[in-house]
């Protein structure tokens, strides 16, 4: 259920920012952390030659679509909707393609769209048992993803009976957001018995033991997810519960060590540990802003959250953070999102009043438990 960057920019930094272009044909522009294999290069060669290959089209896309979440490359995303493109606009598209279509746009924050597409899924008489499934749990995190709880939670219902280990992790995250945090937290230890531990498991129960204020077992679910598969959401995630610990050697060392270290969240979390430091953050914060202005020309005002984090940790802008953080939650409303904007609100003093206040309304109604949040509060407080 977790997300990709493509990310807002500053606005104040738009104005100077200037496409980079290269000299020379020789020159390299960005060195990339891994290879597109041989089986990989004869799949996208036979499908250049019959591109309504609707098998090979799927697998290519669902390959692009892994590369970009593991590592952190919305580029690939363009491959995935490259290999779609015969039935990218077409509303009776077969059933995989749809899903992956939905996929790319949930991907781009395309939230709506992403919706649309699977609603009208899922209203298919004759769809498949096994797109159902999958039909039905991204819709439900996409309602998760902007705090849609109740619909969420009635789509995890109807997922039980089609496929139960994802159903009840889902419906065990979604009792965490509305005030049952330790006995999801016992419900999906329940669902990984013994010393193996999937990947994506491993990050939901970190994530879970972070927002309940668990020193011991957040870092420890942290690493074996990571162990488990090196993607650059769960290698940000670890590095951001070092950062908030002040504990940025550590951090950066984290990121330093990925092999997908130039990618933007890595990039943003090495700036923000070498300031923490006290060290020079001119270079990297350059060509983090470079980056992010690159994004804002291929898709403006979609997404906030990494620009608004970076406002606030790198370039000590608390008011612009707070705007960035505003527009980011009124589309996302993920823990990281709500703790995000208490901090931007918090840096701004005054100006963050009221933002903090609708917050603390939203979070009540929601029922929420984040001791993040409620540490964050206690601090404001005294």
């Amino acid at each position: 259920m977790k997300r990709l960057l493509a990310l807002l920019l500053l606005a104040p930094l738009a104005v100077s920012a200037e496409p980079f272009v290269p000299k020379d044909d020789a020159d390299i522009v960005q060195r990339l952390p891994y290879r597109v294999d041989a089986t990989e290069r004869a799949r996208r060669a036979a499908l250049a030659r019959d591109p309504a290959q609707l098998p090979l089209a799927a697998a290519t896309a669902r390959a692009a679509l892994q590369r970009a979440r593991v590592h952190g490359d919305p580029r690939e995303l363009g491959v995935a909707q490259a290999a779609l493109s015969p039935w990218w606009r077409q509303a009776d598209a077969p059933a995989e393609a749809v899903l992956l279509r939905a996929r790319v746009l949930q991907a781009r924050h395309e939230f709506d769209a992403a919706r649309a597409d699977l609603r009208a899924l899922l209203a298919r008489q004759d769809l498949a048992v096994e797109h159902r499934a999958q039909a039905l749990l991204d819709a439900a995190a996409l309602h998760q993803l902007q705090a849609e709880l109740p619909a969420a939670r009635a789509l995890c219902e109807q997922l039980q009976a089609l496929a139960p280990l994802p159903a009840a992790a889902c419906q065990a995250e979604l009792a965490s957001l509305t005030g049952q945090g330790r006995a999801a937290a016992l419900t999906l230890a329940q669902l990984s018995p013994g010393r193996s531990v999937a990947p994506w498991l491993a990050l939901m129960r970190a994530e879970l033991a972070e927002r309940l204020g668990d020193e011991t077992a957040a870092p420890t679910l942290y690493r074996t997810a990571l162990a488990g598969e090196d993607g650059v959401y769960t290698r940000a995630a670890l590095a951001d519960w070092l950062l908030a610990r002040n504990r940025a050697a550590e951090a950066l060392t984290l990121v330093e060590r990925s092999p997908d270290a130039e990618a933007d969240a890595l990039l943003l979390r090495r700036v923000i540990a070498l300031r923490q430091l006290g060290r020079d953050t001119s270079a990297p914060a350059a060509l983090l802003r470079e980056r992010l202005a690159a994004a804002d020309r291929r898709e403006p005002g979609k997404h906030a959250r990494e620009q608004a984090r970076f406002a606030l940790d790198v370039e000590q802008q608390p008011r612009e953070a707070l705007r960035l953080a505003q527009l980011n939650w009124a589309t996302q409303r993920e823990p990281a999102d709500a703790l995000l904007l208490l901090r931007a609100a918090l840096a701004a003093g005054k100006p963050g009043d009221a933002a903090r206040q609708d917050l603390a309304r939203v979070l009540r109604e929601l029922g929420w438990q984040d001791a993040r949040l409620a540490a964050l509060d206690r601090s404001f407080a005294s």
